[in-house]
């Protein structure tokens, strides 16, 4: 089992920063064997794929709607997978997600692909 505690979340001004973190544990998990997403979700709408990182941490995908402002890394040591946001807009609110699949070699996309969630946390942004 796989369990996953995101943090980090807020209010936040438009054109402000947050830095989300995601903690992994279990005994099943290790860094090396897991690639890792983000996502978020709005009310009525489908979880958008934010950024990932693949268990070795050699593939990084970011989506485009994010892409210069959103940044993936990993702490193998602390089990821990962060998503940097800068200059933050009243439209990237949302609850954000904390993701996890067993794939050492690639980066999944699709929210189906992940196999394990953590409970979410919410980020505002508003002035």
């Amino acid at each position: 089992q796989v369990e996953l505690v995101e943090s980090g979340g807020g209010l936040v001004q438009p054109g402000g920063s947050l830095r989300l973190s995601c903690a992994a544990s279990g005994r099943s998990f290790s860094t090396f064997s897991f690639a890792m997403g983000w996502f978020r979700q709005t009310p009525g709408s489908e979880r958008e794929f934010l950024a990932g990182i693949s268990g070795p941490g050699d593939k990084i995908s970011v989506a485009d709607s994010v892409k210069g402002r959103f940044t993936i890394s990993g702490d193998a040591a602390e089990n821990t997978v962060d998503l940097q946001m800068n200059n933050l807009l009243p439209e990237d609110t949302a609850v954000y997600y904390c993701a996890a699949r067993k794939s050492t070699t690639w980066v999944p996309l699709s929210s189906e692909m992940y196999n394990y969630w953590g409970q979410g946390t919410q980020v505002t942004v508003s002035s």
